[in-house]
């Protein structure tokens, strides 16, 4: 398959697959009167069908030694999305210092043919790269950014810069999903990329959380595996609540944490909806407490009115369990969530097992956009 073309500066004009340079099509818009405690997020201008979208690997150049779901993704980007996808230096190059990785984030969001960014994969390190990131750049040059898994780092850090960002809708794995994009996660990466207003959450009958090998052509000839997929489970869910969201990787949120980057004073996040999901580490019920009570003694948990937790994953390629230990696995999660709400929380409506993480299919979260949760109803409503 022939490779998109790469645009090496925030400089040069960008190049799409087709070889055609992007159209220009709207200036540098501008956050007026922003302060770094602002409450409300403002949401970027979305792309059309045709606009160039910037791919970036912020983490990790894994397209560079697994093409096979990448490329699949950039595909799917041009025919199913009409979105023209443009790569930058490190977006296949394993081992990139932070600094170039910063530098092709920096260079996306300076040039003004590029209408959104989505990142190509997530990884472990992409907290080292934000010191190097131009906030006064990208605060001036506001774009949709859609990641999630490692890509929390830099969801939270446009979130603390006032922009809207967009939790979910990696190239790699829900563009390059095996078989065909499922169509729980084309509606909802449909309606974030290109509409503004409500968009309800749906549940779903069947969920997958087994991958093949990205190595393999085979594995993407035929559906993932999937299986039955219980509801949600609510708790408090006597009223409605309505605030701009805020979250992501529960482990990646820790990091951030710890290293207090792209947090905010807690008083900024008051009457929000807070969303959480555990990845690939699949971090036992006792981690996910102890961080939950880190988040509680910081003042944090209780400033939230709602949590949206994601469907827990239970499967990697180095940890599997048989069905038992599955539901015993996700169940003491959500007692250990549990438990921290009613320690430090107890007023918070929760809803538990949201696609909104690493299982299949992902449901995009606005974060810093508006979500109402609706209790009676058992309904959940985000803005796009």
């Amino acid at each position: 398959m022939v490779s998109f073309a790469v645009q090496r500066s925030a400089n040069d004009a960008g190049t799409a697959r087709d070889g055609v340079p992007c159209n220009d099509l709207a200036g540098i818009w501008q956050l007026a009167n922003y302060h770094d405690d602002v409450a409300v997020p403002i949401y970027p201008p979305k792309p059309k069908p045709g606009d160039c979208v910037a791919v970036v690997s912020p983490s990790r150049g894994l397209p560079g030694e697994v093409p096979l779901p990448y490329e699949l993704g950039l595909r799917r980007l041009q025919e199913d999305f009409q979105l023209r996808a443009v790569e930058y230096p490190t977006t296949r190059t394993m081992g990139a210092s932070p600094q170039a990785r910063a530098s092709d984030i920096n260079a996306a969001f300076a040039d003004p043919q590029i209408k959104a960014v989505i990142a190509s994969v997530g990884g472990s390190d992409q907290i080292t790269v934000l010191r190097h990131l131009d906030r006064d750049l990208i605060r001036a040059n506001p774009k949709p950014f859609f990641g999630y898994s490692d890509n929390t780092n830099l969801v939270l850090f446009l979130r603390s810069l006032g922009i809207v960002s967009f939790h979910g809708g990696m190239v790699m794995t829900q563009y390059g999903r095996p078989g065909a994009l499922h169509p729980m996660t084309a509606e909802s990466l449909q309606a974030a990329l290109f509409t503004s207003g409500e968009f309800e959450l749906r549940q779903t009958p069947q969920f997958g959380e087994v991958l093949g090998s990205w190595q393999d052509p085979r594995t993407f000839e035929v559906e993932p595996q999937m299986e039955p997929a219980d509801g949600w489970i609510w708790h408090n869910a006597n009223r409605v609540v309505e605030g701009a969201s805020w979250g992501g990787d529960l482990e990646i949120v820790s990091w951030l944490l710890m290293a207090d980057l792209a947090v905010q004073p807690v008083e900024v996040y008051s009457g929000g909806v807070l969303f959480l999901e555990t990845g690939d580490s699949m971090p036992s019920a006792e981690e996910v407490y102890v961080i939950m009570r880190s988040m509680g003694e910081r003042g944090l948990l209780e400033q939230f009115s709602a949590l949206l937790m994601g469907r827990p994953k239970t499967w990697s390629r180095h940890r599997t369990l048989d069905a038992d230990q599955k539901a015993q696995f996700r169940k003491a999660q959500r007692e250990a969530v549990l438990r921290a709400l009613t320690e430090y929380a107890p007023h918070v409506v929760a809803v538990f097992d949201v696609d909104l993480g690493h299982t299949d299919p992902q449901l995009v979260i606005p974060c810093g956009g508006t979500i109402r949760v609706d209790g009676p109803e058992r309904r959940v409503f985000v803005t796009y």
